[in-house]
């Protein structure tokens, strides 16, 4: 395996995963417009915040143990997927890239003796 590819098998699946966990935390600005207490806000703002912390507690898991990570963002991806079947737009929107992550840090698992050559 080329030099950029080991890179880039390297690489993607975490800055991948650091711009979905970026792009869930998105949601949480709903709260500010709710007109809530100070203490009120910051504890639904720390709620909303629970799968950015997910992804962000598997990401440095799978930093060091990418098989955890491939199977924890795929199990995650599985498990959202069966749980918004009534909402078909956002399965690809928040599934696919946990799945895509999942796989991605499969593949470096499966592949790490010739990217860490």
């Amino acid at each position: 395996m080329k030099g950029p590819v080991r890179q880039l098998l390297f690489w993607s699946p975490r800055v991948l995963c650091i711009a979905f966990a970026l792009f869930l935390s998105l949601f949480a600005l709903d709260v500010f417009d709710e007109g809530l207490s100070l203490w009120k806000t910051l504890l639904a703002l720390f709620i909303h915040l629970l799968p950015t912390l997910f992804v962000v507690l598997v990401l440095v898991l799978s930093w060091r143990w990418e098989w955890v990570g491939g199977i924890l963002y795929i199990v995650a991806g599985l498990r959202y997927l069966i749980m918004a079947l009534n909402h078909p737009e956002w399965v690809l929107i928040i599934s696919g890239p946990l799945l895509v992550v999942g796989a991605l840090f499969l593949l470096n698992w499966w592949k790490r003796a010739e990217i860490r050559a």
